[in-house]
């Protein structure tokens, strides 16, 4: 297969980073296709931590071309600050191999104070955001005032574009929100010094990720967030700004349909969310807190404490078929070494009537009651597994459990957070 696409198959945090930078490997050019930095990919190579916001998972391999597309809500800042902290670590060293698309939008300082301004208005009603400005950059995309990097070509044009939208913004913040105003003249310096570091990235993106499909080139179309906080097919309103599945892949860079070969689905071996909306496989208590610890559940951009469910195979269904998913790739196996049984949703109570697909409304799942199927817990950590024949007896029970109840078969198994502790059993880049 040549092109790829890996989706998240819960509410994000699956662990997609790290099953993208081994694929990364194969490839030659990696994409990101939607979201914006409320998203992060945690890696860990040779023992280090990187936290990639923006940038491909691609730049930790070199000669690998690194591509954000136009799907893509961009704070400007903050991918300058990015790109500065990976050189500074000896990778990104080619910056021939990046590229920006001119039609991705720009996310400003107003965007970021209208975010949070909202959140903190609503209170207890919160959809529990980022706070990063990643849903009013949206908005303004879709209500055509938006700032485009095209539009750094001609600064003037960029400048008096932008003091429309600040003047229209700070009425909002001041009026509605009640809260403090931007100042043009600040963002419109800050602007004029990362325009010299920008321009050189900019490319037509659709043209070079086709060109590079009509090569025979290998090419990874990495996601953000996951399935469920989908904008059309996740719990709205809990949920992001942009579509998350897979089929955004051809709006979010400009390649048409028909290009895509594979659909690898990212899940952990149990659940996580961050902030509201319905969670039935949710579980708290000291169980919770313990492996919220293990598994270091906390969020990459934002160290929010993540909620714990166990595995949710209606779910999981679910978002195998809407992003027609090749394949499962399961993550932190070794998270769940000492716990026993293990359970797993297999159908929901709904207001007695049973459900053992996700409700035609997703409001209901508000009220869904979780029917549990329990598996033997396993003792032995399968950490040092390399292979399935390496795979403790009851950990390979577990996920071909998993399997047969999703539908799909398992291509990759994570047992550590290394590179290195995955088990392989199907690459869609060598099939």
């Amino acid at each position: 297969m040549k092109t790829v696409a890996v989706i998240g198959t819960q509410w994000g945090d699956e662990g997609k980073g790290k099953i993208v930078d081994m694929l990364a490997a194969d490839a030659d050019v990696v994409v990101r296709y939607q979201g914006g930095n409320n998203a992060a990919h945690t890696l860990v190579v040779d023992g280090k931590k990187f936290v990639l916001r923006l940038v491909p998972a691609g730049a930790l391999h070199p000669g690998k071309a690194c591509v954000i597309g136009n799907g893509l809500v961009v704070n400007p800042i903050a991918l300058l600050e990015e790109i500065s902290d990976l050189k500074r670590s000896g990778h990104l060293a080619d910056d021939a191999l990046f590229k920006i698309s001119y039609d991705a939008h720009m996310v400003m300082p107003y965007h970021i104070a209208i975010d949070r301004a909202r959140e903190q208005r609503l209170g207890k009603r919160a959809i529990g955001t980022t706070g990063f400005g990643i849903g009013p950059t949206y908005e303004d995309k879709m209500a055509r005032v938006g700032l485009r990097f095209e539009d750094l070509l001609d600064f003037k044009f960029f400048s008096e574009k932008l003091r429309r939208n600040v003047a229209e913004k700070n009425a909002y913040l001041k009026a509605i929100l009640k809260a403090k105003p931007v100042k043009a003249d600040e963002i419109l310096d800050a602007m004029k010094k990362a325009r010299r570091r920008l321009m050189p990235y900019l490319c037509d993106t659709g043209a070079y990720v086709s060109d590079a499909i009509d090569a025979g080139r290998k090419v990874l179309f990495e996601g953000a967030h996951g399935t469920m906080l989908d904008i059309d097919h996740g719990t709205y309103p809990y949920v992001t700004s942009s579509n998350c599945v897979a089929s955004a892949v051809f709006g979010g860079t400009g390649i048409g349909p028909g290009n895509l070969d594979a659909v690898l689905g990212i899940s952990k071996g149990y659940t996580t969310r961050v902030g509201a909306g319905p969670f039935p496989s949710e579980f708290t208590g000291y169980l919770a807190d313990s492996l919220r610890e293990e598994g270091d559940e906390f969020g990459s951009a934002t160290g929010r404490p993540r909620r714990i469910g166990w595995f949710d195979a209606v779910l999981a269904r679910y978002v195998a078929r809407v992003n027609g998913m090749w394949a499962l790739a399961l993550t932190k196996l070794d998270v769940l070494t000492g716990i026993d049984p293990l359970k797993i949703v297999v159908g929901y109570q709904i207001k007695g009537k049973h459900y053992d697909r996700i409700p035609p409304s997703h409001r209901m799942l508000i009220n869904a009651k979780p029917i549990f199927e329990e598996m033997p817990g396993w003792h032995e950590s399968p950490a040092s597994a390399r292979s399935l024949a390496e795979l403790p007896a009851k950990v390979r029970n577990y996920v071909d459990r998993i399997a047969e109840l999703v539908g799909v078969p398992i291509a990759m198994i994570g047992v550590g957070k290394e590179r290195e502790a995955t088990i392989v059993v199907r690459n869609p880049f060598a099939d």
